[in-house]
């Protein structure tokens, strides 16, 4: 087995973990987020329904450029105006499995900043 396929399965058991106690509500839906390589999507979920209420990613068509900490930050804060716009204030943060520093950190901080509470 790789290095990385190891790593990932272990991110995966934590993301089981994790998911186990965290669920979105109506009034209170989950901000999940993932990570690749080269790019970052974060989506808002209402788990009660199924629905997803707001979505940012960081992928451009015919665009070849990673998603650094600058990037992720203004993705956040784009998120926060979304979700602001259909009157959602807080949320619960799934960082699926990943550690909260790097990229994670600077779009929670960008969200924070638009304005979510978590």
């Amino acid at each position: 087995m790789s290095n990385t396929n190891k790593k990932n399965l272990l991110r995966l058991k934590r993301k089981k973990r994790i998911r186990k106690k965290l669920s979105g509500t109506g009034e209170r839906p989950r901000l999940s987020l993932f990570r690749s390589a080269r790019h970052i999507y974060a989506q808002v979920i209402n788990d009660e329904t199924g629905v997803t209420l707001a979505s940012v990613n960081s992928y451009k068509k015919g665009s070849n450029a990673r998603a650094n900490k600058d990037l992720c930050t203004e993705l956040g804060k784009q998120l926060a105006e979304a979700c602001k716009s259909k009157n959602i204030e807080k949320v619960v943060f799934d960082k699926n499995g990943y550690a909260f520093h790097g990229r994670v950190e600077a779009f929670a901080s960008g969200a924070r900043e638009g304005g979510l509470q978590f």
